[in-house]
């Protein structure tokens, strides 16, 4: 196995206490005071939705001052003290703001100096997810091989536009497909639940859709999952394996450096989370009366656990606007607007992942299972395995992925690679300057190595295929 190991990793953080900044991660429960977990969760989605609805008449008002201090007739607008009013204005109706589903925003790339339009298609689609294809319309068909890479983003409180740069960084060589995970309080009840094994499902169901000639990538909380999805398809002998899995900061086994969050998951047990943090969804959502995670929750936690920085971040925006420094302020709207969008999670995935992950630790122990049958990441022998890590990372820490290799014991060593990144965190190991300069060449160049190889172990009957469909559609 190549590996690139960097010790001062092991040591960050030695002696003093480090605050995790989780983004997307499942680590942002609220704290709710005594035993009186499971009366103030029942109703608590209810009283936000009420209490946003009573400051809707306080942000129209803030938005219309906004525009009255920033007009251009109004000679107010041009003195420190109108474009106070107007800063004031704006950070109001921002903090009071709900943000939604975030754009794309990917029109075109530009590959070998010819700029590309894109087209985001779905092409697979269950009532918790939708596959979208970022469909390259060349002129020309590339002369460099293109591999297919099925990025399964984290479903763990932001929507999968977090991964919007990670995207913008394969596109130019890589035909990608993302998985596009639905809030739970948008899908009706009717629609059934959605739990752990429901999630392996999808992935093996979308692998199939791509016919094996694909490589996945797992961002952060998926490594799992995937892990477990492409050891039960090897059990299975499927021929729609992937060639390879790329396994991006995840929490294989949250033994190794068990850091605060893992400590807080283990400390508290499931029936903690359980009635401190599930609700039901009010009217008039259509996933009315579904148990959730709810996103406010979920955010309550990623703002609470790095407070200080977010309130230095809104008092820079608030002398930005007055100072008049549009590039600075945009910059802030366009990270907020991405960090405050968050969404529900269908309680049954997050209480079966919090025990299964981060409580039970069962995938390393060897107990994880799936619909009764064991998952053994042994049988993995096929698909090539690449790990990467942050040197700073606070949520997955040092060596949590790692672990992948070795839980995948018969994947041969020349098909195994580990990196670490210096000087990032959580974050920069799927997004920033460093992963796209350092990260994703190292990870593309695994993907082209690896490319439509198999190793001398088999491909695997046809009928398996079949067999494996026909089990998918009967949980479907």
């Amino acid at each position: 196995m190549t590996e690139t190991r960097h010790s001062a990793a092991v040591q960050h953080g030695v002696g003093k206490e480090i605050k995790p900044t989780p983004i997307g991660e499942f680590d942002g429960a609220a704290r709710l005071p005594g035993e009186a977990g499971v009366l103030l969760a029942t109703p608590m989605y209810w009283l936000y939705e009420m209490g946003h609805a009573a400051l809707d008449p306080a942000r129209a008002f803030a938005d219309a001052a906004r525009l009255f201090y920033r007009n251009p007739a109004n000679p107010f607008a041009h003195t420190t003290y109108g474009k106070s009013i107007a800063a004031s204005m704006e950070l109001f109706e921002r903090v009071t703001r709900r943000y939604g589903r975030p754009e794309w925003q990917i029109d075109a790339i530009t590959v070998g100096g010819e700029r590309v339009p894109i087209h985001i298609n779905t092409v697979w689609e269950r009532p918790f997810c939708r596959l979208l294809h970022f469909e390259r319309a060349f002129t020309r068909a590339p002369r460099r091989p293109q591999p297919k890479l099925l990025l399964v983003a984290p479903m763990s409180g932001h929507y999968a536009t977090l991964l919007r740069g990670t995207v913008e960084a394969f596109l130019p060589n890589h035909d990608v497909y993302i998985t596009d995970w639905q809030s739970a309080r948008s899908v009706p009840l009717s629609d059934g639940r959605f739990d752990l094994d429901d999630y392996i499902d999808y992935i093996i169901s979308m692998l199939h859709m791509l016919g094996g000639d694909a490589h996945v990538i797992a961002v952060c909380q998926p490594s799992v999952p995937v892990l477990a999805a492409v050891a039960l398809m090897e059990a299975d002998k499927d021929p729609y394996v992937p060639h390879s899995m790329i396994l991006m900061g995840g929490p294989i086994d949250t033994r190794i450096n068990s850091n605060a969050v893992n400590k807080m998951a283990e400390s508290r047990g499931i029936d903690w989370f359980r009635n401190h943090v599930v609700t039901k969804v009010p009217f008039p959502h259509p996933g009315f009366m579904r148990d959730v995670y709810p996103g406010f929750l979920q955010l309550h936690g990623f703002v609470s656990m790095n407070l200080d920085r977010h309130i230095e971040a809104h008092q820079n925006l608030f002398r930005h606007l007055v100072k008049g420094d549009g590039d600075s302020a945009q910059k802030h709207r366009e990270f907020y607007d991405e960090y405050l969008a968050v969404m529900d999670l269908a309680a049954e995935f997050y209480l079966q992942t919090v025990d299964t992950v981060f409580i039970r630790h069962a995938l390393p122990k060897g107990e994880m299972t799936h619909r009764g049958r064991p998952i053994d990441p042994a049988q993995i022998k096929r698909v090539a395995l690449m790990t990467v890590e942050g040197e700073h990372d606070d949520i997955s820490a040092v060596g949590q992925t790692e672990a992948a290799h070795r839980l995948c014991m018969h994947i041969p060593s020349d098909n195994k690679v580990h990196y670490v990144q210096p000087a990032v965190g959580h974050y920069g190991v799927f997004n920033g300057s460093r992963f796209r300069s350092e990260i994703a060449p190292r990870i593309a160049d695994f993907v082209l190595s690896h490319d439509g190889r198999r190793s001398q172990h088999g491909n695997g009957a046809a009928h398996a295929a079949h067999a494996g469909a026909a089990k998918l559609a009967a949980v479907e």
